[in-house]
């Protein structure tokens, strides 16, 4: 544990390692013959929130903490860092920069090291007994001013103008807060432990009105009796309605209003109160939104595509109207013009969609004419389908299809300010709208969707293939075996091809693909 005198000609070394309640640090030099001789020691205990850290993190901690502590002598040096943690050479001493994976913290503190120029070295933890004996031997030990600060001048002065800025903001004097703060007792109380220095512990601290200020105490400065928390200024509690009145003239809200009093202004439970005076403000109350009566729930996303559709009329637009169908699965948007939007017409044009797509499983639409009437009613009964009418007076119940035709009446105006027809137009709103990724379909575009729903499977196309061919081969049709179906299609899963009776044996079944009806059905061969 000898020391050695510093020399700017000898190479360096700093080894850390922590522990469970502190963490320790050394900084050696290296002599020619091998030798090690240590220049400084150094060690402090974890606060409560850094022995919550994993130990990566503790151990990372270590080197920010031994990198700046030992600050003069290391800048515009080459030196070694020793750690026992392995995994902390991946992140502090990449050739390739800070993984991607990285958490948060370790990357601020890896940024912060980029600074220095370093090598970083694993060692057994066996050969690490002196940073290892510091970081353990400190659980009760005072925690020490960190010297992270390389030259300062005229700090007094600083803190005061931070001081005189903050209250020029707030309708209050310096000169009153210091009398204030001198006739209150537990600010005094919390200006000598400022001055003389905090208990370890925060049961030590009776008080409750004092006990507030223990967790905070390392951002706590006391500048000519007035404290400081970072560059707030601590209102005692007689100025405090004065300052909310002075923060509240413009009636912001909640937010904004804490937004205010965070850049100023600091007490206990400040946050309670700024809401306590916003609720209480009666201009606010009376001209504030109303509240929400219920609490929104969104429409559940089907498990399968065109399982449900929400249908809606735009227009009109040029004296034309426009049905739209969205499928909540896929996002794809089906639009048809019509000049009316009577009944007929838009079972006509339900019909048209439920030929391409099949017909839906439910329908959800609002309370038009057009889909309470008996007509429209009929049909969906005699199409097995469910028909789900929102909320009168309520359109957010159909949001989906309302989102869209808000869209739709917009974007087709924009396109059509360069010379479009609306034909044109809708026909490259759509173009554009089905081809856009989203975040609600994993970044793919409905146009995706819908074409991984109808694309055709490769393997039946060839099986298609090969039983053309072996027709064109055979001498007869008796060469292929006879079926009970009256449509011979492709076998599924045969051969690549077959040419003789031998192919198969009488009385097994075989599950053919109609190439005319799509369908899939089963017949015997004999």
């Amino acid at each position: 544990m000898l020391l050695t005198h510093y020399d700017p000609k000898l190479p360096i070394i700093v080894a850390t390692d922590a522990s469970s309640t502190g963490i320790g640090a050394v900084i050696f030099h290296e002599f020619s013959n091998g030798h090690l001789k240590a220049i400084q020691h150094a060690s402090k205990s974890l606060t409560p929130a850094e022995k919550g850290y994993g130990q990566p993190e503790k151990e990372a901690l270590a080197l920010k903490y031994a990198v700046t502590k030992f600050h003069k002598y290391l800048l515009g040096r080459r030196f070694t860092l020793l750690t026992d943690h392995k995994p902390l050479l991946s992140i502090f001493g990449s050739k390739k920069g800070i993984p991607l994976h990285t958490a948060n913290r370790l990357q601020r503190w890896a940024l912060m090291l980029l600074n220095y120029d370093f090598d970083i070295r694993h060692v057994s933890t066996n050969d690490f007994g002196c940073a290892d004996m510091l970081s353990r031997l400190i659980d009760r030990s005072k925690q020490q001013e960190e010297e992270y600060v390389v030259a300062a001048i005229s700090l007094e002065k600083d803190m005061v103008s931070i001081i005189q800025n903050t209250i020029e903001q707030v309708p209050v004097s310096f000169a009153d807060i210091q009398s204030a703060t001198q006739a209150n007792e537990p600010l005094q109380a919390v200006l000598q432990f400022i001055r003389e220095g905090w208990p370890n512990d925060a049961r030590s601290v009776k008080d409750p009105e004092i006990r507030v200020y223990f967790n905070r105490r390392e951002s706590l400065t006391n500048v000519d009796g007035c404290i400081l928390f970072h560059d707030r200024v601590v209102v005692q509690s007689k100025f405090r309605r004065q300052i909310l009145k002075q923060f509240h003239r413009g009636h912001p809200g909640m937010v904004r209003m804490k937004s205010i009093a965070r850049s100023f202004v600091y007490w206990p439970e400040i946050d309670n109160d700024i809401e306590n005076f916003t609720r209480q403000c009666t201009p606010c109350c009376t001209t504030g939104k109303a509240p929400v009566k219920t609490t929104l729930e969104s429409w559940p996303i089907p498990d399968k595509p065109w399982s449900r559709i929400h249908i809606d009329y735009a227009g009109p637009v040029d004296g034309v109207f426009f049905l739209v169908v969205v499928d909540p699965y896929t996002k794809w948007p089906e639009v048809y013009a019509t000049k009316t939007t009577t009944t007929r017409t838009t079972i006509k044009l339900l019909t048209q969609t439920f030929a391409t797509f099949g017909e839906p499983e439910t329908i959800v639409s609002d309370n038009g004419t057009q889909f309470t009437s008996y007509e429209f009613r009929n049909f969906c009964e005699n199409q097995g389908i469910h028909h789900v009418r929102t909320a009168p007076f309520h359109p957010q119940s159909n949001g989906l299809a309302e989102r869209f035709v808000d869209t739709l009446k917009r974007t087709p105006r924009k396109i059509r300010s360069g010379g479009d027809t609306l034909e044109e137009a809708l026909q490259t709103f759509l173009q554009v709208y089905s081809s856009t990724p989203t975040a609600d379909l994993g970044e793919k575009s409905p146009a995706e969707i819908i074409k991984n729903m109808t694309e055709p499977n490769i393997n039946t196309m060839q099986m298609e293939v090969d039983r053309e061919e072996a027709i064109m081969e055979s001498s007869s049709i008796e060469d292929i075996p006879s079926c009970s179906s009256s449509i011979l299609d492709t076998p599924v899963g045969a051969g690549d091809g077959f040419e003789d009776d031998d192919d198969f044996e009488d009385g097994i079944n075989i599950t053919i693909l109609s190439t005319t009806t799509n369908r899939i059905s089963t017949c015997s061969c004999y």
